[in-house]
Formats: C-alpha cells, structure tokens, sequence
C-alpha cells in the first residue's frame, strides 16, 4: 500500500535530519557515544504517566537503571497524553524523536517503519518477545518486532456505584435498551448520565468503532484493516446507532469542546469528581481519575465498570472487545542503551510494580497477580476471554485514514454529518492511500 504525501514528506524529512544524525556519536537527544564502549551516554524517555503516584514510580525506575548501568543517564519527560502525541509527530517530523517512546502499533507503526523512524528489535529483545507472547503481534511489522507492549487493554463503561444505586439502577446495562433505561434514570435523578470528551475527538469516536464493531463481522473488519474497503452495509449501520445515541442526549453539557483527560472539568475529570455517572474510556482511566482529584483516590470504592452493550441484530461477537496499548518502542538511531531501557521496562520487577499502582494491564504474565484494583483485574479477565480485541480503528487503519475517519465521526457529534458521511469521508481518505 503506498503511504500517504504527508508520510512521505515525513519520510524525506526524517532521512535528512537522521543522515545528519549519523555523523553524531548517538540518537537523539545523545551528544555522547554509545554506553557499549563504556563512555558515558544520554537517553531519551518520553511516557504519559504525568501525575501522582505513576509520575513517581517511572522516576524511581529511569533511577534503578541508571544505578544498574554506571554512565547511563535517563533523561524523563512526563507529558499529558494529547501533548505527548502532538509532541511525538513533531519529533517525527524533525528527526528529534525521544530514544524511548510509546508506540501504539498498527496502522501509525507500519508508517513508523516505512519512514525509517523506528529500530527493529526482534533480536536485541529476543527473550522479552518470546515471553511477552501473543501480545506482540500488533508491534510487528513483516514478522519483524519493534516495540514491547507494556499494557493492553479493552475499553468499556467506567461508573460511579454510588451515583447509580442513587438512581435506583440496581446492575450494569447488558443492552442498548438498557442503557437508555438506565440514562432516563440517572436524568431522572439529577445527574448528568455519560461524560465524553469529543473535544480531543477519539473518545468520541470510540463509540462508532464498538458499534463497527458489534454490527460487523470478524472477517469484515479484518478485510477492511487489509483492502481499506469500507462498502459493507454494517459502517452505514454503525452510524446509525451512534445517531440513535446522540438523540437521546445523555452526555455533560458541553461534551463537544469538553477535553479527554485534562482537569477536573474534562470527561474523565468529571467522573472523578462525581459529576456525572459514567463515561467510556480504556484500561488507564482508574489511574487517570487518581490523579485529577485532590485525596489522589479516584472514585475509590465507587469505581465500576461494564463492557459495551449488545446491539440487536449485530453480526459482530457481543463478547469481542475494542482495545488495543502501548509498547516501548525505540527510534532509530538510539544508542543501544535504550533497547536495553526498554526491555528492561518489561522485566518482573518493573512490571509488577506497574500493576501494583494499577497503571494498567500488564503485559508480563508474572506481573497480572499484582493487579490490585478489582475493576481491573476484572478487566484482565475480559480480555483474556474475549473471542478477539479489535485495535483501534485510527491506530489500526493509519493516520491518515483514522484521522479522516474521527474528524467526521466528531462531526456526527456535533450534528453536521450523516452515517453514510463517516463511511464516504473514511472511503475518500482510505482511497488515496491505495
């Protein structure tokens, strides 16, 4: 598949500033030489692990390697997720990428690697992958792996358990009919029902791909991952149900400037602090709510979660998830202290302090047990069991793509787009790609 002319570009740029690179002693962000001759050398380590106790603990660990590994020095930059992101394709862009970074996989890594920005690790992190497993597959590219997933997760409705006992709901909606039903409640109550932070675009969008994802077959989402064709009638569908959805106003007021995860008043701050009942979001909210109130707890006992409800007539399996994580990965041109870095963040003893701070879903079989948050230990079991996680769709069909695809997907938030507009606007995009 040829890429798209802002990867291209993005290719040309990088080659230039990485050829320029290479007359250096080491990666990016590295004026010293490579930690393998004993010298003393500089790494890059960008996460989004910004607040509270993950801030800390990646901080200790970038600490733990540096006293390991004499003459390695870690330089850490905690950022909040979007700015990472928008950070990272500057980076990109500029032939300045940070040596350890987080890679999504799919779609955007296939890109990564076709622009030559990412470094294979298959043999410099042979041991880790094989004990990593299946995870793996969505950071390989042409059977060659290039990141180390450290949490993969599926997405659901998080909730306050005190806010729906408040609305006489009794147990988590199991059908869209029941959770109109519950949002009726919880109006009824006084409480606004379903925060979204469509500002950021992609928890919106999330709600499109689920249904995708329940209206339309395995084989036809796997197809449309591989061919880009997006003619079947169950996209049309999709669309239709989130329409349905927006119709009967459930969420905050607000929702469409409203941010994904930044202050009290974003989707997942809102949620925190008990102002609306639930909200749709990944693995990582639990942490994300940690550290967005004042006692640093979250909602605590009150923290719930169900998956994403049935849709009568779906051709999709009601028990497939939509999902996907984060990997370690390494640019190109990082000194190989960094591959070292990065497998080193997937170890047991990383790993198992990452699930003692409920950080996310670990990817280290060893390290699950140490989960301590009952709703995602839940979660551990959820994805374990479903049938199959499909990735995101804008990580697993490209930016390009994925980008055209939740631009008018927030449009249909905002009222100004139509189903048959989502698929057409995705069609156009995934066209030029071909």
């Amino acid at each position: 598949m040829m890429r798209t002319t802002v990867l291209r570009t993005l290719a040309l740029g990088a080659g230039v500033a990485l050829l320029a690179s290479a007359c250096s002693s080491g990666g990016a962000g590295d004026d010293t030489t490579d930690g393998a001759s004993g010298d003393a050398t500089t790494i890059t380590w960008w996460h989004n692990s910004n607040t509270g106790d993950g801030k800390d603990y990646y901080d200790k660990v970038a600490a733990d390697f540096e006293a390991a590994n004499p003459g390695v020095t870690v330089e850490v930059s905690a950022m909040q997720h979007e700015d990472m992101l928008t950070k990272l394709d500057a980076a990109f862009q500029s032939g300045d990428a940070p040596d350890v970074y987080m890679e999504r996989g799919g779609g955007e890594l296939a890109d990564h690697v076709e622009a030559g920005l990412t470094k294979d690790i298959s043999e410099a992190a042979a041991d880790t992958i094989e004990k990593i497993g299946g995870s793996i597959a969505g950071w390989q590219v042409d059977d060659k792996t290039y990141g180390l997933p450290f949490s993969v997760g599926v997405v659901g409705f998080w909730y306050n358990k005190a806010l729906f006992e408040q609305a006489g709901i009794t147990e988590p909606p199991a059908t869209w009919d029941d959770f109109n039903a519950d949002v009726d409640k919880l109006k009824a109550a006084g409480i606004e029902p379903v925060s979204v932070g469509a500002g950021d675009k992609w928890p919106a969008a999330h709600y499109w791909y689920y249904f995708a994802l329940r209206e339309c077959s395995q084989d036809v989402l796997t197809d449309a991952v591989q061919t880009l064709d997006f003619s079947d009638p169950c996209f049309v569908k999709a669309g239709e149900d989130l329409e349905a959805l927006i119709g009967t106003e459930p969420f905050n007021a607000g929702f469409l400037s409203t941010p994904a995860q930044t202050g009290a008043t974003s989707a997942s701050g809102l949620l925190a602090t008990g102002k609306v009942a639930m909200e749709m979001q990944g693995h990582w909210e639990p942490g994300v709510m940690q550290g967005l109130t004042e006692d640093g707890n979250g909602l605590g006992e009150n923290t719930g979660w169900f998956p994403f409800p049935a849709v009568d007539g779906g051709e999709g399996d009601p028990e497939a998830a939509l999902g996907g994580g984060d990997a370690w990965a390494v640019s190109q041109e990082a000194p190989d202290a960094a591959v070292d870095f990065a497998v080193y963040l997937l170890s047991d003893e990383v790993q198992k302090g990452f699930a003692e701070l409920d950080m996310g879903l670990p990817t280290n079989s060893t390290a699950s047990q140490y989960v301590s948050d009952p709703a995602l230990a839940e979660l551990l079991k959820i994805r374990d069991a479903a049938p199959y996680v499909q990735l995101y769709f804008d990580t697993a069909f490209g930016a390009s793509v994925g980008g055209a695809m939740n631009d008018e997907i927030a449009l249909a938030f905002a009222g100004q787009a139509t189903p048959q507009d989502i698929v057409d606007a995705t069609q156009a995009a995934a066209d030029a790609e071909k």
